[in-house]
């Protein structure tokens, strides 16, 4: 027996609903749909891509934590570049640049932080007409990334919100962590790029389940 889905929360939310309004019009304009979610960390970018798989066909989702970058490229320098410290070259290279020539398929490493190196299995996902292509995570609506996006997506919640979250996910010791350094890069980045103003929807996710 087929175990049923926990139902989210967030799907009930008037501003998911004219998300998902939002896609349908543009699966009707384009032949694939290429959809970008930023937003605060624990905000819910990837339940929010989920929700879009789960109530769409044809849905690839990438994961902008696949591209964060490698221990080559830590420099202080890197690090002070708002967004700099996702691997933006390589996704651009392995993901967009496909997307952007109308190719029928993508192909990318995936690089693990848990491991610190790329892992062996490339991802590799088909597309076709009426596919609609998530790319979810942190940094996705940098000034250099966010036009080749059809819908520009920024989650957001309240901080005591994002901080129980995150705890709740990663542990007290990860928290600390996040509050001394991928907050203040985030909120930097949020600061310099603007990728909350750049973009057509935002959803607070505050009074969802992340």
């Amino acid at each position: 027996m087929e175990k049923e889905k926990k139902d989210c929360p967030l799907k009930r939310s008037a501003e998911v609903k004219r998300l998902f309004e939002r896609i349908e019009k543009l699966k009707k304009e384009k032949a694939v749909v290429i959809l970008g979610i930023d937003g605060m960390c624990g905000s819910g970018k990837t339940t929010l891509a989920r929700l879009i798989e789960d109530n769409f066909q044809d849905v690839v989702i990438v994961h902008m934590d696949d591209f964060f970058l490698p221990p080559e490229l830590r420099s202080p320098e890197r690090y002070a570049e708002p967004g700099g410290n996702v691997h933006y070259e390589r996704f651009r290279e392995e993901v967009l640049a496909p997307l952007m020539n109308g190719e029928q398929r993508i192909s990318y490493r995936r690089f693990s932080c848990h491991e610190m190196a790329y892992l062996k299995e490339p991802v590799t996902a088909g597309l076709r007409e009426g596919s609609i292509v998530v790319i979810e995570g942190s940094y996705s609506l940098r000034p250099d990334l966010r036009d080749a996006y059809d819908l520009r997506v920024f989650t957001c919640c309240d901080e005591a919100v994002q901080l129980a979250r995150i705890e709740e996910r990663n542990g007290k010791e990860r928290l600390r962590d996040f509050r001394e350094k991928w907050i203040p890069l985030e909120n930097r980045y949020f600061e310099s790029c603007h990728p909350m103003e750049s973009a057509d929807m935002v959803v607070d996710t505050s009074e969802s389940a992340s």
